[in-house]
């Protein structure tokens, strides 16, 4: 069995642009961080740690833990050094297990036939050392194996969080168009909340921006909704640990009586989607939901929140046209309604932005998928300061 005390280098990836709110997330666990980089983050730690660290990350992708590093010049020194780790205490030999890669090196032009090699290289030594071998496939849902291939520098790695911790959970209907959960939390987690004050989210969609700062502000982790971890299928797993892990998060659930999480969208659809969800996240009675046009939402009048937009960012032409007119009513409703609020909208296209008519104190850059986005903080002053245009 693998030493689930053992330490060695963790790897914590994430979506492009999301690595400072994964690094402030891992900080505030109590991780010391060893290197950061473009997708994520390095440190060191014990398959214990990635417990932890899958429980608890809201930003993160996938939590690897570093099983042998080495030179590796081509598919046949691939297979050897492969071969050579001792899979018989990692993996069940009835189990089933899986191969995914990230894969640079001249040798290599499909990245499966580097799966390929890493799974054989694992069933010949089954085959040798125990008779028999596991079963594998595609299926990401029990022992995930990872290879980090670039030039003549390789890494195996058991990928502890199998399918990607991006999705929280909790969603049961998607709606149209959704924001990723690991997304959300990071724009929240860039924003000026104090997971105090109001929050307000018109155009709210499936509501993922306003259940993910509901559980933010009474600190419902991830882990929560969860109840399968590619760490489960490692030998040596401990269920006991586990459980006490489980029951921190629980323990540490707080109750916020006073806080207004109000969520709005002209769709009944929409709303009825949100409103399963937000049970499902066990959140649903923190907030307040209505059936309406953006421009009729409630804003809780000498307050200090935030109001958060996410609208659409018109991929085709007639689209643009009309949406032109809704960012400008945007711009026009923070203004008017939301005075001494923190004003943010989230967007992929910066021509529409500028029809809000209001000046971004700050433009934070993140990714949608492969659209450049940008998530615009407005100051909206409610004294006599004159807002500033574009």
């Amino acid at each position: 069995m693998h030493s689930f005390n053992k330490p060695s280098h963790i790897i914590i990836t994430c979506s492009k642009r999301l690595t400072p709110f994964l690094q402030q997330e891992v900080i505030e666990l109590g991780f010391k961080i060893s290197s950061i980089f473009t997708t994520g983050i390095e440190l060191n730690g014990t398959l214990n740690d990635c417990i932890r660290l899958n429980l608890n990350l809201r930003c993160a992708s996938q939590v690897l833990y570093s099983l042998k590093s080495f030179s590796c010049s081509n598919p046949d020194e691939l297979y050897k050094t492969v071969s050579q780790i001792q899979w018989e205490s990692i993996i069940e030999k009835n189990g089933y297990f899986s191969v995914t890669s990230n894969v640079d090196n001249p040798t290599i032009n499909n990245s499966l036939f580097a799966n390929v090699k890493v799974k054989d290289a694992i069933a010949d030594r089954f085959r040798e050392k125990m008779n028999q071998r596991p079963d594998s496939g595609s299926e990401l849902d029990k022992t995930v194996i990872h290879l980090f291939w670039k030039n003549d520098k390789a890494e195996i790695f058991i990928d502890t969080s199998g399918e990607t911790l991006s999705k929280h959970g909790y969603r049961k209907i998607p709606g149209k168009a959704p924001m990723m959960e690991s997304l959300a939390a990071a724009t929240l987690i860039a924003t000026k909340w104090d997971r105090k004050s109001p929050f307000i989210n018109p155009m709210c969609g499936s509501s993922t921006l306003a259940i993910e700062a509901a559980m933010m502000a009474t600190n419902r982790r991830p882990g929560l909704f969860r109840d399968n971890y590619g760490f489960m299928h490692i030998l040596g797993f401990d269920k006991t640990f586990l459980e006490k892990e489980k029951q921190l998060l629980c323990g540490q659930i707080t109750s916020l009586e006073e806080l207004k999480i109000i969520a709005t969208d002209i769709s009944e659809d929409a709303i009825n989607i949100s409103k399963i969800n937000a049970g499902a996240a066990g959140v649903a009675n923190l907030l307040e939901f209505k059936v309406c046009d953006f421009e009729n939402t409630n804003v809780p009048e000498n307050e200090n929140g935030i109001v958060f937009f996410n609208p659409e960012y018109g991929e085709r032409m007639g689209d643009e046209i009309e949406l032109k007119e809704t960012y400008s009513r945007i711009g026009d409703f923070m203004k008017k309604k939301c005075k001494g609020y923190t004003g943010y909208v989230f967007t992929g296209n910066l021509n529409l932005a500028k029809k809000i008519g209001l000046k971004a104190k700050r433009k934070i850059e993140f990714y949608n998928g492969k659209i450049d986005c940008r998530l615009l903080e407005y100051e909206l002053y409610s004294g006599s300061r004159r807002e500033e245009r574009n």
